[in-house]
């Protein structure tokens, strides 16, 4: 029970503020799809890191800080932050090109051809799918594990979650949401950290554990911290660089931050990021630092928290593993609706009205968390598989989408294939 009325009081919460901020919403296209392409850069950065963070990287820092010191978190760090700063002059290329675009299929279909656009969808959905996927299946059994609740109805709860603020008013929602959530996560996350080093011997324990459990990650590029670079730095830095072209929910922000903001939006949002995981490390250097044995090493944050901070200061850490967990499901949702409302509603019928947009954009989104949910049941399936399975697919895009967005001359039969 109290891991319902956990997930319940959460789930009040959002909705509470997303009503509030979003109060004499008008449905249509433009409002519910891309926010009327108004989204200032503050919000904009903000709502842009929330769904940078899926929940899983909430405790991969704290990971390798613990056991890989702080050549590990360079390859997590440093990869994150570069990727979305990168993509920022490609998010400023395509609303240049595209002012008045919804989708980056969308864009593909206009500029090549129907076949091409179908390739791309299979790829945008085939990513907001297994996304939403494994937020369902790796939070859904961090949250089952805390609270002893069944893990299929923690996956229906949480997949439930962002739904009736979305259905409200689609990406404003997504929007404002993230925005309350970001803002949790900071904030819970430099209170638990703070609580952590006073209780457990100060900044020294933090220096001590620098380098790893074991102590020998002293070098990027020699002895331990070279192995890591070739295991970890290489193809992280591939897969994560690869991460925002292939999803449609960093293109729609695209579309929807107000003209002149966009690129700034995206660099902001890069270093806004990057405090979460640079906070959250610190737990497991503590961890390494005073030489704690930890049962899992990929929940060491919540192994440090547990042992140095009281039972109770285990819920505001959920609620920040949630807000991490939510804002990726939303924003996973809104890319679906605007895949749905945009390009399958238009494809139908050009010119499509206010009842096919709402259908198709609203249906989307119910269908998304139906087949989520039982994804993520699916037995012995584990997120490093969807995760493996949906990085392929959006790596597919990256070079593509490049070559169109940096070239006028592009054969259509040399893009589709």
């Amino acid at each position: 029970m109290q891991g319902v009325a956990l997930l319940a009081s959460y789930t009040i919460t959002i909705s509470f503020v997303v009503w509030v901020f979003s109060r004499g919403f008008v449905f249509n296209k433009l409002n519910f799809l891309v926010a009327g392409r108004e989204i200032n850069r503050t919000p904009a950065a903000f709502s842009i890191a929330a769904a940078w963070i899926w929940a899983p990287a909430l405790f991969l820092s704290s990971e390798k800080a613990y056991t890989q010191g702080w050549v590990g978190l360079f390859w997590f760090l440093i990869p994150n932050v570069a990727c979305l700063i990168l993509f920022s002059f490609f998010a400023e290329k395509i609303r240049s090109l595209f002012p008045n675009g919804f989708t980056l299929s969308g864009y593909m279909r206009e500029r090549y051809s129907s076949r091409v656009h179908n390739v791309y969808m299979v790829a945008l959905i085939g990513l907001a799918t297994c996304s939403f996927a494994v937020q369902l299946l790796a939070g859904g059994k961090i949250i089952s594990g805390i609270s002893s609740l069944p893990y299929f109805t923690t996956t229906v709860i949480l997949a439930f979650i962002p739904v009736g603020y979305l259905l409200y008013s689609g990406l404003k929602a997504s929007i404002i949401s993230d925005f309350f959530q970001m803002v949790l996560i900071l904030f819970i996350g430099f209170g638990v950290v703070i609580g952590v080093i006073n209780s457990s011997g100060g900044i020294e324990i933090v220096k001590n554990g620098l380098f790893g459990k074991t102590g020998t990650y002293t070098s990027l590029f020699s002895g331990d911290g070279l192995n890591v670079f070739y295991t970890f730095g290489i193809p992280v830095t591939v897969g994560l660089l690869s991460g925002p072209f292939g999803d449609q929910s960093f293109w729609q922000r695209a579309f929807a931050i107000r003209r002149k903001s966009v690129q700034s939006s995206f660099i902001l949002a890069a270093f806004i990021f990057g405090v979460v995981p640079l906070t959250l490390s610190i737990l497991g250097f503590i961890a390494a630092g005073i030489g704690m044995n930890v049962k899992n090493t990929s929940q060491v944050n919540m192994e440090v928290v547990s042992a140095f901070l009281p039972t109770w200061a285990i819920i505001p850490f959920v609620f920040l593993l949630l807000s991490g967990l939510v804002s990726t499901l939303d924003s996973n949702l809104s890319a679906m609706a605007s895949i749905a409302g945009h390009d399958l509603a238009e494809r139908r019928k050009t010119g499509a009205n206010k009842s096919d947009i709402l259908k198709y954009s609203k249906g989307s989104m119910v269908v998304l968390v139906v087949g989520g949910i039982a994804i993520a049941n699916i037995p012995g399936l584990t997120s490093h598989y969807l995760f493996l399975f949906y990085g392929t697919l959006r790596a597919s895009t990256l070079l593509p989408t490049i070559i169109t967005l940096l070239k006028k001359d592009v054969s259509e039969a040399g893009m589709f294939w």
